[in-house]
């Protein structure tokens, strides 16, 4: 859409067709807010309701999604019940909205990408689906594509190609481009599917006080070594999957595993007891990949087909829509000078590899749930603070790269607590450094310990850190206004 707007002829190539299931599905602040200048500065006002669940109910209420109100964690220890403790050590509670029609969103993707299939067509994109591509190769000077669709030859010679076929895709293997993986990220596979009839957490463990009910958010469950995701969409449907350090001799991705791992969690045993998967379990045997390119003369991987590390924290989102305005700008010349496609393959492969050191730290500390959180929130302070600065029209202090990489406190300090966190180091020394880290950019009273792990979004804790924000308490007044956190 983006590319029909800046006035190039477009094809869109599509193996399958929609709708159809894909995994992907939990927006962020961060990632609605991308989504939100993406449609404005390119004229795509039919996908500005998307952004926000109050919008999209307005808007679109055919089209499935799920509240998300923040994020939930549970940590569990094998072989015991989940219970709840006074002072919430075993949980973390962190809202991402003040109330539901400012909420972001789990995209049920069948509905959601069919949409976004039908709004292409509109702007006028030639939409081929069921077509398999066979190779790529140059021709005078542009990328020549050829494959088949129901029985006929497909040959399309474009002058620039964006690949957003996800990992291992279709560039990667018909350019036949060298992979790089994570240092320091395990081999991490991956079970999910959608069910039907999942128990609300709180009817088995009454949440009191919490900033939204746990279920309105996206749910993780967190044991030694892994983690289970429950995403709820308003059509009945629920995601839910597990991802972990891989074993050798693992059988989760056998008939029957999904069950043998739930009987290890006795408390997400209870709210699977009466779950019922509406379609076959999918299995990925190792879900981190990373290209060790990510552009050519004339063509570009998107960051997701450049690289994935996790689910968790659901960077993927933020980590796509970050590259589609850089896409952009390479769009509107075409035949881009080499500097610039490096340019912007160096930023892609250095924010992936960014959000692999974080997972790789949280996974590293997935049995100690102390470590864990206070890591989760470097991650949660990096970004309401960008988001936060953007929408005071000062982006300039969050800088252009995920989780301030580029920021001159956040970044080292970042990085310390990282190799900290999977150095195993003392609870009170990681805790110490994430809260030394965090300073200059906590806006969100993230480093608040009389909190105890819940924290809500609150309109004070903006206003009395203004001063991080070069802003003055009047205009965080009237960015509450203006962004709907506040009733206007």
């Amino acid at each position: 859409m983006v590319a029909r707007r800046l006035g190039h002829s477009v094809a869109m190539i599509e193996r399958g067709s929609h709708p159809r299931f894909a995994i992907g599905e939990s927006s962020t602040p961060l990632a609605n807010l991308l989504l939100e200048r993406i449609a404005t500065t390119y004229d795509l006002p039919r996908i500005r309701p998307l952004c926000e669940w109050g919008s999209w109910q307005k808007s679109y209420p055919e089209l499935a999604c799920g509240l998300k109100r923040g994020f939930t964690f549970y940590h569990h220890e094998f072989g015991k019940t989940w219970e709840p403790r006074k002072d919430r050590a075993n949980e973390l509670l962190v809202a991402a909205s003040p109330r539901d029609e400012v909420a972001d969103t789990h995209w049920y993707r069948a509905d959601f990408d069919a949409f976004l299939v039908k709004e292409a067509q509109a702007l006028g994109v030639e939409y081929l689906e069921e077509t398999e591509l066979t190779s790529a190769s140059p021709w005078n000077g542009q990328l020549r594509l050829q494959g088949a669709r129901e029985a006929q030859d497909v040959d399309i010679r474009a002058r620039f190609v964006v690949d957003a076929t996800g990992p291992h895709g279709f560039l990667h293997h018909a350019l036949r481009l060298p992979a790089a993986g994570f240092s320091d990220l395990p081999c991490i596979e991956g079970l999910y599917t959608h069910f039907e009839g999942i128990h609300c957490w709180d009817e088995l463990f009454p949440c009191f006080g919490a900033p939204y009910p746990p279920d309105d958010a996206a749910m993780h469950h967190v044991f030694p070594g892994g983690w289970i995701w429950v995403l709820r969409f308003d059509n009945a449907i629920t995601s839910a999957g597990v991802a972990r350090v891989s074993k050798g001799d693992s059988d989760l991705g056998e008939e029957g595993g999904w069950e043998r791992l739930l009987k290890n969690l006795p408390a997400v045993q209870a709210q699977f007891a009466d779950a019922r998967p509406v379609m076959p379990f999918i299995h990925v045997a190792n879900l981190p990949f990373r290209s060790a390119v990510a552009a050519g003369p004339n063509w570009a991987l998107m960051p997701s087909a450049a690289g994935f590390v996790d689910p968790l924290l659901s960077t993927g989102f933020p980590l796509t829509l970050l590259g589609v305005p850089r896409l952009a700008e390479i769009l509107k010349h075409l035949y881009a000078p080499t500097a610039q496609l490096k340019a912007y393959e160096a930023q892609t492969l250095r924010e992936v590899d960014r959000a692999a050191q974080l997972i790789a730290a949280l996974y590293a500390n997935m049995d100690r749930p102390q470590v864990f959180n206070a890591l989760t929130l470097l991650y949660f302070a990096a970004a309401s603070f960008t988001e936060t600065a953007h929408r005071l029209n000062r982006p300039e202090l969050a800088g252009n790269t995920f989780l301030l990489g580029d920021h001159p406190t956040f970044a080292p300090a970042f990085h310390r607590c990282i190799e900290l966190g999977l150095q195993r180091a003392d609870p009170p020394s990681v805790i110490k450094h994430m809260i030394g880290a965090i300073e200059p950019v906590d806006i969100a009273g993230l480093s608040d310990v009389s909190r105890h792990n819940s924290y809500p979004v609150l309109a004070s804790d903006l206003r009395n850190t203004a001063h991080k924000l070069h802003a003055t308490q009047a205009e965080i007044d009237d960015m509450l206004v203006r962004c709907g956190f506040v009733a206007n």
